[in-house]
């Protein structure tokens, strides 16, 4: 099993630092402890003691919920997500996330985490960046354009953000013109792309390289139609990604995941196989 979308505990001010910058309510500010906290009700304890190895405990995790690789951010903290690279190359695969803002800058952090840690995605959060890019915006092009040089895939977050900010910079139609710029671009949706999930699933119809990865969503809320599109067309393009620690833990995941009505031909490519072939990861264990 690969998880695309795994965290390492860490202080949540340091992790939702950005993102809080760009709050205005009172109670996002001042009462949650993560920016969407009055969607998820039992989010993981994201602090641990001075004693405790934030890689051990999720390798940990991994070990005892039969995950193979996990798809970790190295930009949200460079030591250890770095650390777990190096000690653990085998289980790991990093990501780094972008920010379009930064221009030339940002892409030559891009290139360097890819030389020094050999991360195999990039990831944007255009509802995140202050000020917010859109999905089709020209400061966004510079980071496509890298990724199909690098060969690796973009996640990007899609649809209604969780934090209280404007999400129409997500709005999944605005994926179709980038497909169109970059037809060797690996695009995969993260987060939902709700409530546009039948253009999403158009879109990955029309895009052969557009795909939908599952996370941050509890395994009872998965769309009814990216499921059925998963059972027909799209057994090939929907990936599992979960949300251990930000807002889900592992084992409410595991639980909820064997209610999901996937077909059992699916199940293989939806928990790994298609993974692997978007990030060049070997597709067994």
């Amino acid at each position: 099993m690969i998880d695309t979308l795994v965290g390492f505990p860490q202080d949540p001010a340091a992790l939702y630092r950005s993102i809080r910058a760009i709050l205005r309510d009172k109670e996002s500010r001042e009462d949650f402890v993560m920016p969407a906290e009055y969607m998820f009700h039992d989010v993981p304890a994201s602090h641990l003691p001075g004693d405790v190895d934030p890689v051990g405990l999720v390798l940990g995790e991994m070990d005892r919920h039969g995950i193979d690789i996990s798809l970790v951010s190295v930009s949200a903290d460079p030591e250890v997500g770095g650390r777990a690279l190096t000690d653990h190359p085998t289980r790991f695969a990093g990501a780094w996330t972008c920010d379009p803002n930064k221009g030339m800058a940002g892409i030559r952090e891009l290139v360097h985490a890819h030389e020094t840690w050999g991360i195999r995605a990039a990831a944007i959060m255009p509802h995140g960046t202050s000020p917010q890019v859109a999905i089709d915006a020209p400061q966004m092009y510079p980071i496509y354009a890298k990724c199909v040089e690098l060969g690796i895939p973009v996640f990007a977050t899609v649809g209604i953000a969780g934090p209280r900010v404007p999400s129409m910079v997500q709005r999944v139609e605005l994926i179709d013109q980038v497909m169109y710029d970059f037809p060797e671009l690996v695009f995969v949706m993260r987060h939902g792309a709700e409530p546009w999930t039948d253009l999403a699933v158009k879109l990955m119809l029309k895009w052969p390289n557009l795909y939908y990865s599952t996370s941050a969503f509890s395994p009872r809320y998965y769309p009814a139609n990216i499921i059925d599109y998963a059972n027909t067309r799209g057994a090939d393009k929907i990936i599992y990604g979960g949300y251990f620690p930000m807002g889900l833990s592992l084992d409410r995941i595991m639980t909820e995941l064997a209610q999901v009505p996937l077909k059992a031909e699916v199940w293989p490519k939806f928990l790994r196989h298609n993974a692997a072939r978007v990030l060049g990861l070997p597709a067994e264990g």
